[in-house]
Parts: C-alpha cells; sequence; structure tokens
C-alpha cells in the first residue's frame, strides 16, 4: 500500500512520518478495495471495523484502539427527513469515523507522539483515541473554541494550545510545528487513513437501510465527511450496489463560504472570502486545503452547495431540540440549510442528514 502525492504522483510508502509530499501535495491512498457485498461484512464485530475488510488497514492495531465507534442510528424526522445520529459516537461526533483509523494506523507504524490542529472536535476526537492507544498527543485550537471541547481535550491527557485568530492561522501554527520539529501531523485534512474511517458512513446507512437515501445532506468546512462519503458513494456504484449517486447538499456557513463560491464560478480553487464570526464553527474553514478534490467531485456528481443561513441556525437547532435530538450548533446547520434548500428549490423527500455533533459540546 503506498501514498500517491496528489500533484506531482510520487510514491511513498504509508509508513513514512512525512504530512505531505516534497512538492507541496497532498497525499492520497493509492488503494482499491475489494468489491462491497454485504456477505463480507463482520457481523460479530460491533463497531465501524465490521468492514475492515474495506478499509485500508496494515494489521490488527484497530483492536486495541476501538472504542465501538460507528453503527449509530437512523432516526426519522418527520416523512421526508431521516437522521443520522452520528454524535452518539464516543466521543459525541462524527469526527471518531476517522480517528479511529488514523490512529490505528500511528499504533500500526510505531509513531509514538501526534500533533493536530482542530475546531475542537476532531482535535478531541484524536486525543481520545491517542490516549487508547498509548500515544502522546497535543492538539491546538483556536480562540473561541467552545469551553466543553476544550476540557474534553485535556481530560484525555492532551496537551493544549489554544492560539489567537482564526481557524486557518491555528492551522499554519500547528503546521509550523510540524515542519520545524518532524511531529507526526495525525491531521484529518492530510491524512488520507482519515477518509477510510468517514467512508463507513455510507456502508452503515446502506447496510441499515438497504439503499442510499435520494438527498444526503453534508457539512462542508475541510471536507472530511464529503470526502468519506464520496468514497464510499464510488465504491458502492462500481460494486454495482447502487446504480445512480444521491444528490448530494453540501452545507457551508454563510459566513464562510469559499467552496460555494468557487462552486459558482466553475472553479477548482477555493475562493477568497471574506470570514466573519458564525455560530457554524465547525465548517469555519476559509482556507480547504483539499479544496480542488472537494470543487472536482462538484462538478462530476449531482452536488449542489447550500449556505446555511445564519439566522436560522438557532431556530433550527431549536426545532430539532423540541423533536428530542439536541445537537450543536454545526449541526444545526445543517438542518437549517436543508429548510434553505426546500425553501429556494421546492420540497424534497427521502433526505438523510448527519447530526454530527452533541449539543453539550457547544454551550457556550
Amino acid at each position: 500500500m503506498k501514498f500517491i502525492c496528489s500533484k506531482c504522483h510520487h510514491l511513498e510508502d504509508v509508513s513514512t512520518h512525512q504530512a505531505n509530499c516534497q512538492c507541496g501535495g497532498l497525499w492520497k491512498l493509492d488503494f482499491s478495495p475489494p468489491t462491497f457485498s454485504i456477505d463480507q461484512i463482520d457481523k460479530n464485530e460491533w463497531s465501524l471495523f465490521r468492514y475492515r475488510k474495506f478499509l485500508a488497514l496494515q494489521d490488527d492495531a484497530w483492536r486495541s484502539v476501538s472504542l465501538g465507534e460507528g453503527m449509530t442510528p437512523i432516526v426519522p424526522l418527520d416523512d421526508k427527513v431521516l437522521l443520522k445520529m452520528d454524535y452518539y459516537m464516543p466521543t459525541l461526533s462524527f469526527k471518531d469515523r476517522g480517528a479511529v483509523v488514523l490512529v490505528s494506523h500511528c499504533k500500526s507504524i510505531g509513531v509514538k507522539s501526534v500533533v493536530q490542529d482542530s475546531s475542537g472536535n476532531a482535535g478531541n476526537s484524536i486525543a481520545a483515541y491517542s490516549a487508547r492507544a498509548g500515544i502522546e498527543c497535543e492538539i491546538f485550537v483556536p480562540e473561541g473554541t467552545s469551553p466543553k471541547k476544550i476540557n474534553m481535550i485535556k481530560a484525555h491527557g492532551a496537551k493544549i494550545n489554544i492560539v489567537p485568530g482564526s481557524r486557518d492561522n491555528c492551522a499554519d501554527v500547528c503546521r509550523a510545528k510540524v515542519q520545524q520539529q518532524s511531529v507526526y501531523y495525525a491531521n484529518h485534512v492530510y491524512n488520507p487513513f482519515f477518509y477510510e474511517g468517514t467512508k463507513t458512513y455510507i456502508y452503515e446507512t446502506f447496510e441499515q437501510l438497504g439503499r442510499i437515501p435520494k438527498h444526503l445532506v453534508i457539512p462542508v468546512g475541510n471536507g472530511t465527511l464529503f470526502i468519506g462519503v464520496i468514497k464510499g458513494l464510488e465504491h458502492l456504484l462500481e460494486s454495482g450496489i447502487i446504480t445512480e449517486f444521491p444528490t448530494i447538499i453540501a452545507v457551508q456557513s454563510e459566513f464562510c463560504d469559499p467552496l460555494l463560491q468557487a462552486n459558482k464560478k466553475g472553479t477548482n480553487l477555493a475562493e477568497k472570502v471574506e470570514i466573519k464570526p458564525t455560530l457554524a464553527e465547525g465548517i469555519a474553514i476559509g482556507q480547504p486545503m483539499r479544496a480542488e478534490e472537494i470543487l472536482t467531485y462538484a462538478q462530476k456528481y449531482p452536488i449542489h452547495f447550500i449556505h446555511a443561513p445564519e439566522d436560522k441556525i438557532l431556530i433550527a437547532r431549536e426545532h430539532l431540540a423540541l423533536k428530542g435530538i439536541y445537537c450543536e450548533h454545526t449541526t444545526a446547520a445543517n438542518y437549517a440549510a436543508y429548510l434553505h434548500y426546500c425553501e429556494l428549490y421546492g420540497t424534497i423527500n427521502d433526505c438523510l442528514i448527519t447530526m454530527c455533533g452533541a449539543g453539550l459540546k457547544s454551550d457556550h
């Protein structure tokens, strides 16, 4: 198994501790999973590793890292909307899907210490699984990050650095440390093993419903769930399990929308946009590092970018809470964007919305 550079196509063994190619390109994984089949799911394994025959795993390191992530229920909100309850994960966010596979990879190749930058959820997830694996961990978060997310990261024994400025500045500070000190960058954007975990969102949905809904609402900041969903759907399509690609409603914050603006112009480079403070902090990414990959997918498949109106996020959160669904603000933005989409284009049926973060994490 190899990494392949997204720019120069250089091949590198996956055991490398280099965060990216020397040319500056990000790694992709040169891995083709076997044909998907329900019969190949290990139904005795109650975690996302029931799909391990379709994941890029080197060994069984995952057995001592897993916390039982995955297997989250799908529940109806009404007769048009289904909710995938991914905040039922061990650290209360969907990021556990990618983190458990990435940290398992770290353990497989003998990594002893990792760093990560995050708006909160990914950092918390990497911190938890690193603690589980016996790997030292240091997390960088931007100022304004939910105190409850910060406390969770600390609770897992990780060192935490609160960085002044934007989420993008936080990433720059962390990456500078990676370059200067050659520490392992266990990052959900740079490392493609993370997407091996997030693609299980699709495997799980298909196993639970016996189909893929016609519409999928997916938040897009750095695109970690988005890219995993695309990879999972492509695998099902190539395996003949599904015959058509669902419509993906890709959610960006009204106050931070570089991918939406680029898609509107038909370009593959993220637009430079003015970033304003937003309740949807989890998708407030002004410089998505995999923008070209995301936007190329958007031109290839039925993908529609939509704003989450800022003034509708708390209303959407309250509506969900009154239905028993207590989610964080970024997750409520997904539902706000769905309602906005229906206002613009008409009501849609058979829609699956991810509930990606728990409400207790953003009560601030």
